[in-house]
C-alpha cells in the first residue's frame, strides 16, 4: 500500500513537472476582471505588461502573463502587484492563474480581481 502511494506521488509529480515545462509563451499583456462588491460594479480591462491600472480605491500592475504552448486563449498565469490607496504594503503580491482563481486570491474585503487570459501580438 506505501509502495502504490510513492508510485502514486511519483506520477502526479512527473505531470506537474511536465505540465509547468509547457507554460512558456510570455504575452504582451493580460485581460484582467475587477469586482467592487459595494457597488456591484464589474469591469474588463486589458494591461500591457508593465502596465497599471485604477478599480476604486485599488491600482493593479501588472508584471508579466504567461500562457501554454499553442493556446493564446488557455489557461494564463499572471503575476500581479495590487495596492491599495494609502496602504504602503501591497495587499497583493504573486501569481494569479485564470483557472484556479481561488488557488491564490485577493484577500480584500471590497475587491476582487480575477486574471481571464493573456494578450499576445
Amino acid at each position: 500500500m506505501i509502495l502504490r502511494a510513492l508510485a502514486m506521488l511519483g506520477l502526479l509529480a512527473t505531470a506537474q513537472g511536465a505540465a509547468a515545462q509547457e507554460v512558456v509563451n510570455f504575452g504582451t499583456g493580460a485581460v484582467l476582471r475587477g469586482l467592487d462588491k459595494l457597488d456591484a460594479k464589474v469591469e474588463d480591462f486589458t494591461l500591457e505588461t508593465g502596465g497599471v491600472a485604477v478599480l476604486g480605491l485599488i491600482e493593479i500592475a501588472l508584471g508579466e502573463c504567461r500562457y501554454p504552448v499553442g493556446n493564446p486563449s488557455g489557461n494564463a498565469y499572471a503575476y500581479l502587484t495590487i495596492r491599495e490607496a494609502g496602504v504602503a504594503e501591497p495587499v497583493f503580491r504573486g501569481w494569479m492563474i485564470a483557472a484556479s482563481p481561488a488557488l491564490n486570491p485577493l484577500d480584500h474585503p471590497r475587491y476582487d480581481v480575477w486574471v481571464l487570459r493573456c494578450t499576445t501580438s
